[in-house]
């Protein structure tokens, strides 16, 4: 999809592009804590439907919460800081 315009200099283009469905998730994600109203306004973005969305929305959770992902929000100057667990292989002996 494109958009075309004409200048004394010639025709300008420029190049429109929907967002895909993570980066519409991660909008939703920032913009409110539902994750009902999370696959509402991602699929809103992006043209799918809201049970496709929510499927994807829920699968993301289920294996974040595998990995032990915790995001310390900052105060004032400070930094964020995220920690990721990774399930250590346990070694079987034969």
């Amino acid at each position: 999809m494109s958009v075309e315009w004409k200048t004394k200099q010639g025709t300008r283009r420029v190049r429109v592009e929907p967002p895909t469905l993570a980066e519409a998730i991660f909008a939703a994600q920032g913009v409110t804590d539902d994750v009902q109203q999370q696959a509402e306004f991602a699929s809103d973005l992006t043209g799918t439907p809201v049970d496709a969305v929510l499927a994807t929305i829920l699968k993301e959770a289920r294996k974040a919460a595998r990995t032990g992902r915790v995001v310390s929000i900052p105060s004032g100057n400070q930094r964020a800081v995220v920690v990721e667990r990774k399930p250590s292989r346990a070694i079987r002996r034969a």
